[in-house]
């Protein structure tokens, strides 16, 4: 916000009023563009924006709308001529033989990123609407919604997400109520067609989820590949962008990770987070000077009393949002 710092005067009050909003609205273009540094940006362009037209807002609409206008034109400018974020499941099958080498990192793909729960700030007190928040936020739903052409998500988002009324999405995008509807249509058609079916969503403080997570934790800490197997449904999946990589099944998934990640015990320390209304980790490695570094952010599904995904996010970048530091003692 180094803009809106230029201008004391102005910034102060408009900095007060805007400031609620400021966690929803990172959300919001979280789940337009499908990437937290991408988000932050258009937050601060929203802002800015905002900010310099501040005087010539009428109140003919509440702020928050006001805001939210802004932001998803903004995060329709920021898609023209941009490719989707994806996952590696979603640029092909998985890996057959855990033996084999694997391919290089495509630091060129922008990838989809993790978005930390704490930086969420719905401010919700009714526990129905914070449960509907967090499955909104939901890597699958995420990944789904890239497949989307920008202007139907932002009409989905919009209808299915914020709830808004088909004449306001339509005002906002400045066409007929019934384009709106339509294409909300064609939206949820083709979102369903992407969503894998969704994996439970439960309370992280759940004494089962948490005893889950805890003896994941240790097992991989601990290298101990059988107890980590323990923890897998049989058809549990393993991604590791930037690596396009990945594996399906308990089998394929424990081999890989007795193979390359899990060679020896105390390689790693898991640093439990949140990330997209899910269970995570930060995951930090051993470095040669005896400290342990940020190494990735590990997203888990859980279904019945089994981990069924790890998503693990090796960007090293990515853990600073997530409040943590880049390096622990050892």
């Amino acid at each position: 916000m180094s803009d809106l710092a230029t201008a004391p005067q102005i910034d102060a009050e408009f900095a007060q009023l805007t400031s609620p909003y400021r966690g929803e609205l990172l959300a919001h273009c979280y789940r337009m563009l499908g990437s937290f540094d991408d988000a932050e940006d258009q937050v601060q362009e929203t802002l800015i924006r905002a900010w310099k037209s501040y005087g010539d807002f009428e109140g003919r609409s509440s702020l928050r709308t006001w805001l939210y206008r802004i932001a998803t034109n903004s995060c329709l400018r920021a898609l023209e001529n941009r490719a989707r974020r994806p996952l590696p499941s979603g640029l092909g099958g998985p890996g057959t033989d855990p033996d084999r080498p694997l391919g290089r990192a495509k630091d060129e793909i922008a990838w989809l990123q993790p978005f930390p729960d704490s930086m969420l700030g719905t401010g919700l007190a009714d526990p129905a609407s914070v449960v509907t928040s967090r499955a909104s936020m939901r890597l699958a739903l995420i990944a789904a919604l890239q497949y989307l052409p920008p202007r139907q998500r932002a009409v989905l988002i919009l209808r299915d997400v914020l709830g808004w009324h088909a004449a306001e999405v339509a005002n906002l995008l400045e066409t007929s109520t019934a384009a709106a509807n339509s294409a909300l249509q064609r939206a949820r058609a083709q979102l369903a067609s992407h969503a894998p079916a969704e994996d439970e969503i439960q309370e992280p403080k759940d004494p089962a989820i948490r005893t889950l997570l805890d003896k994941f934790a240790s097992a991989f800490e601990a290298a101990d590949v059988s107890s980590l197997a323990s923890l897998l449904r049989e058809d549990a999946v393993l991604e590791m962008p930037p690596l396009p990589t990945w594996f399906r099944g308990r089998g394929p998934v424990t081999r890989f990770l007795s193979r390359v990640v899990l060679t020896e015990p105390g390689q790693f320390r898991m640093v439990p987070v949140a990330a997209n209304g899910q269970p995570a980790f930060a995951a930090y490695q051993l470095g040669r000077d005896g400290q342990f570094h940020a190494h990735a952010i590990q997203v888990l599904s859980t279904s019945d009393g089994f981990i069924t995904r790890i998503i693990s996010f090796n960007d090293s970048k990515l853990v600073p949002a997530f409040g943590l530091p880049a390096a622990l003692p050892s």
